[in-house]
């Protein structure tokens, strides 16, 4: 088996699936991908298939003419979300599923499909075996999302060329947003935007308040009119010990932002300094330069889309470790805010040229010197 076809000049192919859930972050890198297809399948039906919590991402976007979504998150469900999905998925008579989730549950759903009889004629997967009759050879490991995606569309002749996220931001965020920054008196390229969040289950992965506070409070001291806390409600409290820092140049907007309010709030912000969060890979639709920092998980890995976008990450025998738990987060420790500070991606306003904007790669920092290192070309 060949595993590579030329689908897009395939005009039996008139109906597609395309199947993420994951997290956010995820999600959102996906959607460069989504982007991609679209371009290639002009005139072709485009349906998405994901988790609840993203339907809204996409509710108002062009390119998919049906959202499906099963709840996968109730393991003691789990037959009747299969069920589920198969009837919705049989109903549609797909002739290309095009799996970005790749994992066992998608394989099994695809093949009980196939069992069924209603086989979908092109599979394409990111991996060479069964149900996917379209995948790209194996890849270098580690491997970002979007490499393994990239590579999968190209297998099946799908140029795979997007920059970044891609998200269509309806009107009406569109209008709240200007409006959000109106009331605090945030002017364009005067501000930062910090997303100093994440799930709570992986707390590891925040840089933490005193630091995040102590670089906004030399921010300002250097001539930063302002900062501004974005986050969701599980991230309130963070934001809250942040704010007891700082001055009322301060503006904490955690937990008052519907999800697209980010994207329009981030465009005219001077940079944005992030945790790995899924926040952060929402800022990365913009192309407002984003310093990300990196503690118990792999850069290479989880690095937001985009060639403005900067990873930085400590080096240390305990690297990439991903654990849940930790007596000393050195990883985080080392990351100081005078080194922040001085790995910031702007040194002056940006322009609203985006040809204007220098590649940042990820960068590593050994024994408090930093030397750069690219580890995934994004653009």
């Amino acid at each position: 088996m060949s595993y590579c076809a030329q689908l897009p000049a395939n005009s039996a192919i008139r109906r597609i699936l395309i199947i993420k859930w994951s997290a956010m972050g995820d999600v959102i890198i996906a959607s460069a991908l989504f982007e991609d297809i679209a371009k290639a399948f002009p005139d072709r039906e485009l349906h998405l298939d994901t988790q609840p919590a993203w339907q809204p991402l996409f509710a108002h976007d062009p390119r998919f003419q049906q959202i499906l979504v099963v709840d996968w998150r109730n393991r003691r469900q789990r037959l009747r979300q299969m069920a589920t999905w198969l009837l919705q998925v049989r109903a549609q008579r797909y002739d290309l599923v095009i799996d970005l989730q790749c994992n066992d549950r998608s394989r099994l759903l695809i093949s009980l499909l196939n069992m069924a009889g209603r086989r979908i004629p092109y599979r394409l997967g990111n991996r060479r075996q069964f149900p996917y009759n379209i995948a790209p050879a194996e890849l270098p490991q580690p491997a970002h999302p979007i490499a393994r995606g990239r590579a999968a569309l190209e297998a099946g002749g799908i140029p795979a060329t997007t920059p970044r996220p891609v998200l269509h931001i309806p009107d009406s965020n569109r209008v709240h947003a200007p409006l959000m920054l109106a009331d605090h008196g945030l002017k364009p390229d005067r501000y930062a935007i910090f997303l100093p969040g994440c799930n709570p289950n992986g707390y590891l992965k925040r840089w933490g308040a005193t630091r995040y506070a102590a670089l906004a409070n030399r921010l300002h001291q250097d001539g930063l009119d302002q900062v501004v806390l974005i986050g969701g409600p599980d991230e309130q409290e963070e934001c809250q010990r942040i704010a007891a820092q700082c001055g009322a140049w301060l503006v904490n907007l955690c937990g008052q932002t519907a999800i697209l309010d980010i994207p329009p709030l981030c465009e005219s912000a001077r940079f944005i300094v992030a945790n790995d969060t899924g926040t952060a890979h929402l800022a990365a639709v913009t192309t407002t330069p984003m310093l990300v920092l990196c503690g118990p998980t792999d850069p290479r890995r989880v690095k937001p889309l985009g060639d403005n976008v900067t990873a930085l990450q400590a080096v240390l025998p305990c690297i990439n470790c991903y654990r849940k738990t930790c007596s000393h987060h050195s990883c985080m420790v080392m990351l100081t805010p005078a080194l922040v500070l001085q790995r910031l991606p702007v040194k002056q306003p940006v322009s609203s040229n985006n040809s204007s904007r220098i590649n940042f790669p990820v960068i590593t920092v050994d024994r408090g010197v930093s030397k750069i290192v690219e580890v995934l070309p994004t653009h």
